[in-house]
């Protein structure tokens, strides 16, 4: 992807703009996350680099676990989408203008999937059993392995970027049985048979 055009920045100043705007974005979404009433921290009152059993209610309450390699999958989705259209964006903003929109959706849906509504989807129609939402931390740490994917996929070639989310795609399938495309079809088509198969 980035063999089209090396994104940039026009100046020191817009480097720093944009990192107070996405600052401020991030910031935002923990405070809403907050009001929607979603813990800081897991209700146990301890803070995990690592949490990796899947099935626990511990799941999404710590800084990274599985999941987190579906967010950094994420940020190369977004940016091959806002790469795609990028002609539409002005030449000296197109890096800083994608990486704001990008890090807005990403907010927005770590958002909706602390909704009532997304949670028990998930528990109903996924292995996702013992879900009950993301810790604030957790979502922040999702928003920041989206901010990372984003940054590899803005400077690596496209069959770079393509190898690496296959092989976090393989690497999940193999270890946890989902990742992000089965975990998109579960949640908007439910497929008895992988559901079978994930709880193998």
């Amino acid at each position: 992807m980035s063999t089209k055009s090396k994104p940039y920045f026009s100046s020191g100043r817009e480097v720093l703009t944009t990192i107070v705007t996405c600052v401020l974005i991030i910031s935002v979404t923990v405070i809403i996350l907050r009001m929607m009433g979603r813990p800081l921290i897991s209700t146990l009152g301890t803070v995990n680099l690592w949490h990796g059993e899947i099935v626990s209610s511990e799941n999404s309450q710590h800084i990274s676990d599985w999941y987190s390699f579906t967010h950094f999958a994420h940020g190369f989705s977004i940016y091959f989408l806002l790469w795609s259209i990028s002609g539409i964006l002005p030449q000296f903003r197109k890096f800083s203008i994608s990486l704001v929109v990008a890090i807005v959706l990403e907010s927005a849906w770590e958002v909706f999937e602390n909704t009532d509504f997304i949670i028990n989807r998930y528990r109903e129609a996924t292995v996702a059993l013992d879900y009950f939402g993301d810790s604030v931390i957790n979502s922040t740490g999702d928003i920041l392995f989206m901010t990372l994917g984003f940054l590899m996929a803005s400077r690596l070639p496209v069959i770079a970027s393509v190898s690496i989310v296959v092989a976090s795609e393989v690497m999940l399938a193999i270890m946890i049985r989902d990742n992000l495309v089965l975990n998109i079809l579960m949640l908007i088509w439910p497929v008895e048979a992988i559901k079978n198969w994930q709880l193998g």
